[in-house]
């Protein structure tokens, strides 16, 4: 596939109805659906990465998680109580296992987690908790709007369709001259961490029918590709803090996939630096520990949209190290913020074989 536009695939949209189907029956049979051909095939990758001790932490994470829902249909626990990204997170780690609102084993924890955050959106779409502990408040936006794109397709609720069009308006009317997002709702600064969850929403909502001006994405793309370094890895902001980091290279990469660049040196050049970091090398480890759940939610992302050599060494190597780091409990202890937001992570990257979460797909 060649790199001729930075709009957003559609196809995933026209995929949404399979994945549906599939957790309307509760994931029978580990199943996928393909874009286009690739060197890996998802039905087997499921059934083949997604080995025996796999599928069980899997089901003990989702079983602990789902304990861990407040009364409120919100997630996260001490300082980040509420937190609307650990929200969103820890909803869609409960769809990448086949539940749906109101549908599946976890239907009911997904429908109160959209609950929540239909009540945490104001009137200007800008979700958020004021009460809870943030790293940045669009972070948490950004996160909960990628999530409600996803439930949008199989919810007939109006008030969904209404907030999440405000949220995603917010997104697209506060991009900043540079072409990024920063901490807050407002056209100041950008930096690339930021600004690839907001790429991450709009290419959701994108896929879930809603209108995301090209302008935008056009100008999101330029701004990622202008954070990468000579050796691959992309830097933090335009500015300042110009080293590459593992975490946000891998979220760069992402972000390019995401608009719909395929191919192209930034694309390569960033799977390279990416592969500097595989799980299985302990010095790779150690230098990717800082920021671990959240560097390795988007590095697995890449490197399945990658395929070939990339997913078929890092997805065996993250599952081996995620397994050896869960907890008796089921839970995945946190580097950062709370055990909630670290398992809803480490959920997300054991699942994505499945390829149910359109976001996610090929």
């Amino acid at each position: 596939m060649s790199e001729v536009t930075t709009s957003f695939p559609r196809s995933a949209w026209e995929r949404r109805g399979a994945a549906i189907a599939l957790s309307a029956v509760l994931m029978l049979a580990p199943l996928g659906i393909v874009l286009y051909a690739q060197d890996t095939d998802p039905e087997k990758s499921a059934a083949e990465l997604i080995t025996p001790q796999a599928d069980e932490a899997v089901k003990k994470g989702l079983g602990w998680l789902a304990a861990r829902q407040h009364d409120d249909g919100s997630f996260g626990s001490d300082e980040y109580r509420g937190n609307v990204a650990v929200t969103a997170l820890a909803g869609m780690a409960m769809m990448a296992g086949g539940s749906t609102p109101d549908r599946g084993p976890y239907g009911a924890h997904v429908t109160r987690a959209v609950d929540y955050l239909l009540s945490r959106t104001q009137e200007s779409g800008f979700i958020t908790d004021a009460d809870s502990a943030s790293h940045g408040p669009m972070y948490g936006h950004g996160f909960a709007a990628m999530f409600l794109s996803e439930c949008y397709g199989m919810s007939l609720r109006p008030e969904l369709r209404e907030k999440l069009t405000k949220a995603v308006n917010l997104i697209v009317n506060t991009q900043n001259e540079e072409g990024g997002w920063r901490y807050y709702p407002q056209r100041y600064e950008a930096d690339i961490s930021v600004t690839v969850c907001q790429v991450m929403a709009l290419r959701a909502a994108r896929n879930a029918g809603l209108f995301v001006p090209n302008e935008t994405i056009d100008r999101c793309t330029e701004y990622v590709k202008k954070c990468r370094n000579a050796d691959g890895g992309f830097r933090y902001m335009l500015r300042e803090g110009r080293e590459s980091a593992f975490p946000r290279s891998a979220a760069g990469v992402v972000a390019l996939y995401s608009a719909g660049i395929y191919e192209g040196e930034d694309v390569e050049k960033g799977l390279e630096y990416l592969m500097q970091f595989l799980p299985s090398d302990d010095a790779a480890r150690r230098g990717a520990e800082n920021y671990f759940y959240y560097g390795h939610y988007y590095a697995v992302q890449a490197t399945w949209q990658a395929g070939g050599d990339y997913w078929s060494r890092w997805y065996p190597a993250i599952r081996d190290d995620l397994l050896s780091r869960q907890r008796p409990d089921g839970s995945w202890t946190p580097i950062t913020a709370c055990p909630e937001y670290s398992t809803a992570m480490a959920l997300l990257v054991l699942q994505l074989p499945e390829n149910l979460l359109p976001i996610f797909q090929r």
